[in-house]
């Protein structure tokens, strides 16, 4: 039994004291992948050496966070795109629309927002969608760039059902976490009404630790709980959960699209 995170930030600071052992943990709990998210050109050298460290279990992705969407933004995507142009990564992301933090940047988050979306589309590459308190302005973009070659994760979901399946219908998957546990979640409500099939599993670790570990540090080991609370969700074994999410996500990050 392997399970897949598909969002998880090892190369944070907040792993620097214990790096290896904390991603040993996961494997030793089944957890065998590590997709990671970039933030912005602060973090390349930090993902990189993470990389080096772990090639049989890493696979980057590389993009701007909307929260780090300020005024040096148009060197950001040309960092990005110069990263592209020199090597091959798993996704462009994490990236979209956050009003949670700063309203006022939201002209250039859809501007960068879009351009990244056009990146992704040119190297053939799924996008990771990070969206807070923005759901409808991620969907006006998303509708306006809709098609087969758009693609990816809804990372982190924690909308409504109808926000569910309008994500889906854009050919996205769902992140499921940490939030999947909490008391106050709601998604946990109405999930067992999405097919399986549209779930990938996550952690966002260090960020969004699930029950017993809520308000602690993350991290990928943890994982296992949001599978166990998926298993009761859907009615399935926990070897059922890891393998049909860890093979969705195989049909986002590894499948050729058109």
């Amino acid at each position: 039994m392997t399970f897949t995170d598909t969002h998880t930030h090892l190369y944070s600071e907040s792993f620097d004291e214990d790096q290896a052992e904390m991603i040993q943990r996961a494997i030793d709990a089944g957890v065998t992948r590590f997709f990671i998210p970039a933030i912005d050109s602060a973090y390349t050298e930090r993902m990189y050496a993470l990389e080096k460290a772990h090639p049989d279990t890493v696979y980057l992705m590389m993009g701007l966070h909307p929260t780090h969407v300020k005024e040096n933004y148009e060197e950001e995507l040309a960092h990005i795109e110069a990263q592209f142009a020199t090597r091959d990564f798993y996704a462009v992301g994490e990236i979209g629309i956050d009003l949670y933090w700063d309203k006022s940047t939201l002209a250039i988050q859809q501007d960068a927002f879009t351009r990244q979306i056009q990146l992704a589309k040119k190297y053939k590459k799924p996008i990771v969608i990070h969206c807070r308190e923005a759901f409808d302005e991620v969907f006006k973009i998303l509708e306006s760039e809709k098609g087969d070659d758009l693609f990816g994760i809804f990372h982190c979901f924690t909308g409504t059902k109808e926000q569910a399946e309008k994500a889906i219908s854009y050919n996205m998957k769902l992140g499921i976490g940490g939030v999947a546990t909490f008391k106050n979640g709601k998604i946990d409500q109405f999930l067992a009404e999405i097919p399986l099939e549209h779930i990938v599993l996550e952690t966002d670790a260090p960020y969004l630790s699930p029950v017993p570990y809520r308000g602690k540090r993350n991290e990928s080991s943890y994982l296992v709980l949001v599978a166990e609370k998926l298993a009761t969700i859907y009615q399935k074994s926990l070897d059922e959960i890891a393998a049909i999410t860890s093979k969705n996500a195989d049909n986002i990050f590894f499948t050729k699209h058109a």
